[in-house]
């Protein structure tokens, strides 16, 4: 696979052989990116970056001679140069497919796009929170019968936890915590790899965690590191939590480190991931080619829309091209437009007619629209994005759309969700081990219907109070950290079962007297009016 730009004889083609061919390391044009680590061994050696000890063994390798035994002659012969580029000298492995085809790809397909964002915004852009781990909810377990240090510990927890949220919000200047997440998603869904950065404080501290674009990192032959190029700059990182120097520039014992994660694939080696997107190429290719025939046609339609015709009468030169300007030019952008003709008149043989046919007057529609919605089914397919997600489909019903929903969160967010908070959590465990970060989840019921089942599931000892309250963001509560017991007494009323089952039989006073108040419903009915009790 060799890079190089397209020529402007391969216009025409680019889109299919470049960017939807993505086993192809073609560009889309003059402009677009090309892979920043195919060049050659002169251009390596101009890079800013690379140690001493780099740029000399790069010049070794190119100007290496074969000397006779003694050292005495040389040969001249430089071809042992001719196929290395960049991947060889930094040691990298080569993608299978374009990294920068797959970028170009993600802003030219609508459906491609819709598909990459409604993910990114359901997995990671919900935002995240930090619960307690199973350490710390052990430790508050063995307190459950120290009520006052239970409540120390409780605060202590709810302090650190702000501290820590704080903190992990202050590891990037310029981004929120959450906007490192998304950026590195989208390069995971578009790409198939997503990189974090991460650097530290001089004391071994993470002070820094940021995302890196995934068309600029190549990975190690060795999976010693990684390689950043960019422009005429290179950098090298190391994988997280090692302790290896910079092998290829001047960051000595200390260059940052890369959290990758990578969405596997066979056909995608051993060092790099391949996106969904793969799959559907043809897919991508072929609404390109449908949108472009719809625009050439508007652009440049050959059926005329009108046909004219004289019969019976010869124009000169000038007068048929002042007519035929006339209808090209002159009735452009002016609706129900006056048009006087002066025609000559008849010979008393041959009549003059001027007629005046629409060629091409029936109602225009784009092109390709069944073959357009199947290949945006197929595109949806291998996202596994409901359409409701991406755009509104009337032939979907709710009931049908809220299945989709409960699909989609099940079977592709919460798994993706889990495989990156195992990797953030590799950050978080360097800071401290009593919380764990956690993606909040895309929600399928409203805020009335959760709580109701918030309630029931305390009620009924399967959940802690503090858990819910925990997972809506709120401190925890005194007593909050045990099941609820629905075979003790609850609340004020502290008497037993028993006890409150005699009460209930004896008779209130005030009933009693209310009884006796009320009218006899079961005797005569009162008196009409003037036959009552008489006198005092």
């Amino acid at each position: 696979m060799s890079a190089r730009h397209v020529t402007d004889e391969e216009d025409d083609v680019f889109t299919i052989e470049s960017v939807y061919t993505m086993d192809k390391r073609e560009v889309r044009n003059d402009d677009a990116a090309v892979d920043p680590f195919a060049i050659d061994g002169e251009q390596v050696r101009k890079l800013n970056g690379t140690s001493r000890g780099m740029k000399r063994k790069v010049t070794n390798t190119l100007q290496k001679y074969h000397r006779s035994a003694d050292g005495t002659v040389e040969s001249k012969d430089i071809s042992d140069d001719i196929d290395q580029t960049g991947y060889d000298y930094f040691q990298v492995a080569q993608p299978p497919y374009s990294m920068e085809a797959f970028a170009a790809a993600y802003e030219l397909s609508a459906p491609h796009y819709a598909a990459v964002n409604a993910k990114v915004a359901n997995i990671v852009g919900l935002g995240w929170s930090l619960n307690e781990s199973k350490k710390t909810s052990r430790a508050l377990e063995d307190l459950a019968e120290d009520a006052e240090k239970l409540k120390k510990t409780a605060k202590k927890l709810a302090n650190a936890k702000q501290d820590l949220e704080e903190e992990i919000d202050s590891f990037n200047e310029e981004s929120t915590f959450t906007e490192t997440l998304i950026n590195v998603w989208r390069d995971y869904e578009v790409t198939g790899n997503g990189y974090i950065e991460v650097g530290r404080r001089a004391d071994g501290s993470i002070g820094y965690v940021g995302h890196i674009p995934a068309t600029s990192i190549r990975i190690r032959h060795k999976r010693d590191g990684f390689v950043q190029m960019v422009a005429n700059k290179v950098k090298f990182f190391r994988n997280f939590g090692d302790d290896i120097s910079d092998p290829i520039g001047d960051d000595g014992a200390h260059p940052n480190e890369i959290i990758h994660i990578k969405k596997y694939s066979p056909n995608g080696g051993n060092y790099y991931g391949v996106p969904d997107i793969a799959a559907a190429q043809q897919a991508l290719a072929g609404n390109e080619l449908a949108s472009r025939f719809n625009i050439e046609f508007f652009e440049n339609k050959a059926v005329p829309r009108y046909l004219i015709t004289l019969q019976g009468a010869n124009l000169g030169t000038s007068a048929q091209a002042d007519l035929l300007q006339f209808f090209e030019t002159g009735l452009k952008g002016q609706n129900h437009r006056s048009l006087f003709i002066p025609l000559p008149a008849s010979d008393g043989v041959n009549k003059v007619e001027f007629k005046i046919e629409p060629v091409d007057a029936q109602i225009q529609d784009a092109s390709f629209s069944k073959y357009y919605e199947n290949n945006e089914k197929a595109i949806l397919m291998v996202h596994r994005v409901p359409i409701t997600k991406v755009s509104v489909s009337t032939n979907v019903s709710l009931a049908l759309a809220a299945d989709a929903d409960k699909t989609f969160k099940e079977q592709v967010c919460r798994p993706e969700q889990a495989i990156f908070e195992k990797k953030l959590n590799r950050i978080i465990k360097e800071v401290t081990d009593a919380f764990e970060l956690k993606l909040n989840e895309m929600t399928l019921t409203d805020e009335k219907t959760q709580s109701d089942i918030d309630v029931n599931m305390v009620k009924n000892g399967i959940v802690m109070p503090n858990e819910v309250r925990t997972r809506r963001g709120m401190p925890s509560a005194k007593g909050g950290n045990k099941l609820v017991d629905l075979t003790k007494p609850q609340g004020a009323n502290t008497r037993s079962p028993a006890a409150q089952s005699k009460d209930n039989a004896k008779p209130r006073a005030r009933d009693t007297a209310r009884q006796a108040a009320s009218s006899d419903k079961t005797g005569a009915a009162r008196a009409p009016k003037g036959e009552g009790r008489q006198g005092p």
